[in-house]
């Protein structure tokens, strides 16, 4: 599979076969997004929670792509009642979808629409493609149990934020990564504003000095996993 990184929390995942997989679309009032939101096409959009920054652009895409939101109950109600279709998950919760299976996990952070609704639990998400299995903490702080999700699904690619204030920093996002044991991790939610401006080379020099493998990627870059 392809893992493209558009900037913030935001990636797509193109599998073999060809299906698209947008995360987090937060793209138009996104200054450090190289694309916009009329230059996806995607078949499936997975929100982690309900924040403007997450949420993005998703209906806008959806408009024109007619996806398959995948949420945690709240949220895919919410998209529901927009007209939108969903498939209603939740903490836990696996199921099995064409390009393979997805899980959520937990996050600590919070879930409210910019419309002040309530978007349920925040959420991770676990991705089991094409052999590949990668791990999108969403926005959170540092838990313990990221060791758990790593035992229990060894993770080819762990994406986490290390922006500070709202989610974890470089120190924590360390942490996480020496808890989850991934063969690669790769930073997000960073440098988007500046109240979350981060050095993603210093958590790269940092997870490999902890003896484990860690990569930026660019904006718009895409990679093989």
């Amino acid at each position: 599979m392809k893992l493209r990184y558009f900037s913030h929390s935001s990636f797509q995942i193109t599998t073999d076969s060809g299906l698209v997989l947008v995360i987090d679309p937060f793209l138009d009032d996104n200054p450090t997004s190289p694309v916009g939101s009329d230059q996806v096409d995607t078949d499936f959009i997975i929100l982690t929670h309900a924040h403007g920054d997450h949420v993005g652009d998703a209906f806008k895409i959806a408009t024109r792509c007619d996806p398959l939101f995948i949420c945690v109950n709240e949220l895919a109600n919410y998209c529901s009642q927009k007209g939108f279709r969903a498939h209603n998950m939740h903490i836990g919760g696996s199921y099995r979808f064409d390009f393979g299976v997805l899980k959520f996990t937990i996050a600590h952070h919070g879930s409210m629409t910019p419309d002040n609704t309530y978007g349920g639990e925040p959420a991770g998400v676990v991705l089991m493609i094409d052999g590949t299995t990668l791990y999108h903490t969403g926005d959170t702080g540092l838990f313990y149990d990221m060791k758990l999700i790593g035992e229990m699904t060894p993770l080819d690619c762990m994406l986490l934020p290390i922006g500070d204030n709202f989610t974890m920093g470089i120190t924590d996002a360390v942490k996480a990564v020496q808890l989850a044991r991934p063969k690669l991790a790769i930073p997000m939610h960073y440098n988007t504003f500046p109240v979350i401006e981060a050095d993603p080379q210093e958590f790269k020099m940092k997870v490999e000095a902890a003896g484990l493998a860690a990569r930026v990627m660019e904006f718009g870059e895409e990679i093989s996993l």
